[in-house]
């Protein structure tokens, strides 16, 4: 497929249990450290930051335009072992040297992140700012791509009051019940957003709160060292890593550059009527972490935190916190999903190595999709011996 990026699909990373994936998971468990290992599901030529797995097993990725003019924002990966521009090519289609000739509000602009719902949807995050800089002017929504039709459904567009310039729109959540959704911002001017889903309506809150904002202490630090441009200039993201317990009743999140969680009744998030200070008030710090990216809950309530300082991925269960994988080549993991099968996929965004902090790498990056695995005591994904990801039950 011309012009988009390559994938190596390893078969055997869709099918847990098949003999396919075996000598792949055996060579791949070596490197870690944890409970757990990894195997690695693809490889793409540009730099990765969402994944998603819907119900029936399908994956999709999605591109940021943060260094090159990325050929494709949303991608499913297929069986065959390459990626295939989703829904099509038209919505992908939108270039940085097209900016003034192409809408931005039915084009992918600058995609992060892609998530599948519970009732067959593909749902998009696209903050509109290329380099993370300033947003393109109708730029910013929230896509909706039904899944059996493969076409889009609804497009949630953000005007100024909820994506203004400065903003950077990173993740979602979204209610059990498919009413709601909760997005961070993770720009200059950090905050939650939330929507209406039914409605389209949107509202901007918490912004400028100090739960919102990165932490002044708090620097970011990769293979021993500051992470920092050639500029001085550190690493400066407000509120990024977003979970939603499985009932759907409290919200967490926290500042990427920040080490404090926090959590939010959701009930409270819906309540158009209460005040901004009202609202402040029903925000509880949880626990000290560390600087993570991706945040997920299983089933079970366990938080996985991608400890981006450590090439980790750590699960917080109850007021324990444990390292279920280290390797050296889980560089920034970023973005978590889970399979139908219970299986946590994870990306390695590999920003460290951008050439914002290392201008020799060059505006392309190899980057990777991981899945991960039992470890020794693991024998069965959901069974007795082990749960997700080879946690204890």
């Amino acid at each position: 497929m011309q012009g988009l990026a390559t994938v190596t699909l390893l078969f055997g990373a869709l099918l847990a249990g098949t003999s396919a994936c075996t000598s792949t998971a055996q060579q791949s468990a070596a490197p870690s450290q944890g409970t757990a290992h990894l195997q690695q599901v693809a490889s793409f030529e540009h730099q990765v930051t969402g994944v998603t797995v819907s119900k029936d097993g399908r994956i999709f990725v999605n591109f940021p335009r943060w260094t090159e003019d990325a050929p494709v924002s949303v991608a499913e990966v297929t069986r065959d072992g390459h990626i295939r521009p989703y829904p099509d090519d038209v919505w992908n289609s939108w270039r940085n040297a097209r900016k003034n000739q192409m809408s931005a509000g039915d084009h992918f602009v600058c995609v992060q992140s892609v998530v599948a719902d519970a009732h067959g949807n593909l749902w998009v995050v696209d903050p509109a700012a290329p380099a993370t800089a300033a947003v393109v002017q109708g730029g910013p929504k929230l896509v909706r791509i039904d899944l059996k039709t493969n076409r889009v459904a609804q497009v949630i567009r953000f005007d100024e009051t909820v994506a203004p310039q400065g903003s950077y729109l990173n993740d979602v959540r979204f209610s059990p019940d498919g009413r709601h959704a909760y997005l961070t911002d993770a720009g200059a001017k950090g905050a939650l957003v939330v929507v209406d889903l039914q409605s389209g309506t949107a509202r901007r809150v918490l912004s400028g709160h100090p739960s919102t904002q990165p932490e002044k202490d708090v620097v970011v630090k990769t293979d021993g060292r500051e992470l920092r441009r050639p500029d001085g200039r550190g690493v400066e993201f407000a509120a990024d890593s977003i979970a939603l317990s499985p009932d759907g009743r409290t919200l967490y999140w926290k500042a990427l550059t920040g080490r404090t969680l926090y959590r939010i009744r959701t009930d409270a998030l819906e309540n158009p009527r209460l005040s901004g200070k009202d609202l402040e008030a029903h925000v509880e710090r949880v626990a000290e972490t560390e600087p993570t990216d991706g945040l997920w809950i299983d089933g079970r309530g366990r938080i996985y935190l991608s400890a981006i300082e450590q090439d980790a991925v750590k699960v917080r269960d109850g007021d324990r916190i444990a390292t279920l994988v280290q390797d050296k080549r889980l560089r920034w993991p970023d973005t978590f999903s889970e399979g139908p099968d219970g299986i946590i996929y994870v990306t390695s965004s590999r920003i460290q190595d951008m050439s914002w902090f290392k201008p020799e790498t060059g505006p392309r990056l190899e980057t990777q999709l991981w899945r991960i695995e039992p470890g020794p005591n693991g024998e069965r994904l959901n069974g007795t011996a082990a749960g997700p990801a080879g946690l204890p039950q």
